[in-house]
């Protein structure tokens, strides 16, 4: 496929700010210093409008504070703060409020780290008879009570064999309290990558309860497909991004299909829409959806999701 010479309204619209970029965690792991540096870069280059926040673990922002002045840094950093606590479920609530204290302190006085948004993993539930609403309605006091309130908050469900059944509901509840969700598709072993039902099952459900999303890790390259390292089946972006266009208006083993589509020639842009198969969304449903369904992914590489686009030709060779 030949390189594009400029960029199309449809392009920009689905991609601008699609990209956190989280070179700290797995499998990159880069060093602070490193990763702060490579996002810098990035910030500085031609693609930086795909750009979104830098993600660190609360317990690392003092860190990559020291880190932004050791390297001379004058410009704030956007971050996107995991609150990285406890996941013991009988200790979760008092690890995660001691976290979002100690944020909400960060936020007042750590001016070179500008936090954008807060990201909270869920922890398992104790018993079969429980579901996640109790915990989401403890979250949001949490944050409510830290000030923290006015920030997007992402909120991670644990993957286990309940999450199925227990979806709608939770969904219901993050609805309720006005949090968004986030959708781990992958990780370092085979058992992180949920399957392609799994995946289309929350953007469904994300979708019937207006509930926006964010997604993270395994997620380097546009299309689902098979890693020649690992021999794992990776979801891809592109995929994401058309089943949550597509959502409101799909049944569910259709949006399987979507999230199953390993040809990322099926996904199509042209001057006023983007396209897979026969499904079509204009620049204006784009940005919608865009705004809220859909808000990114994080990826330990932004150079990798870069280059697969423009081989592809929907980014120019100068992004």
């Amino acid at each position: 496929m030949s390189t594009a010479t400029t960029l199309q309204p449809p392009v920009r619209a689905a991609f601008d700010d699609l990209i956190d970029y989280a070179g700290l965690f797995p499998p990159a792991r880069l060093p602070m210093s490193d990763a702060a540096a490579e996002y810098a870069a990035a910030r500085a280059g031609p693609a930086a409008w795909m750009l979104g926040r830098f993600i660190v673990p609360a317990s690392r922002v003092p860190e990559l504070t020291a880190a932004r002045q050791a390297s001379g840094a004058s410009e704030p950093i956007t971050v996107s703060v995991i609150v990285d606590g406890t996941l013991d479920p009988r200790q979760w609530f008092g690890g995660v409020g001691s976290l979002l204290t100690e944020v909400a302190r960060l936020r007042k006085d750590a001016p070179s780290v500008r936090i954008h948004a807060l990201e909270v993993p869920l922890a398992p539930l104790l018993s079969a008879r429980e579901t996640f609403d109790a915990a989401i309605g403890q979250l949001g006091a949490l944050i409510g009570r830290a000030g923290l309130r006015d920030l997007p908050v992402y909120v991670e469900l644990p993957q286990s064999a309940q999450r199925r059944e227990l979806l709608a509901g939770a969904m219901a509840a993050l609805a309720r309290v006005r949090f968004s969700a986030k959708l781990r598709c992958g990780g370092i072993t085979a058992e992180a990558f949920p399957s392609v039902d799994d995946v289309a099952a929350f953007i469904a459900a994300a979708a019937e309860e207006g509930v926006a999303f964010k997604a993270t890790a395994g997620l380097h390259h546009p299309a689902r497909h098979v890693d020649a390292a690992t021999g794992f089946a990776m979801h891809g972006f592109l995929n994401l991004l058309a089943a949550a266009s597509f959502a409101p208006r799909l049944a569910n083993d259709a949006l399987s299909a979507i999230v199953a589509e390993e040809d990322a020639r099926a996904f199509r842009f042209d001057e006023s829409s983007f396209a897979w198969r026969d499904e079509r969304a204009g620049v204006d449903d784009l940005k919608t959806m865009r705004a809220s369904a859909f808000a990114g992914y994080g990826s330990c590489s932004f150079a990798e999701p870069v280059a697969d686009l423009t081989a592809l030709g929907l980014l120019p060779a100068t992004a």
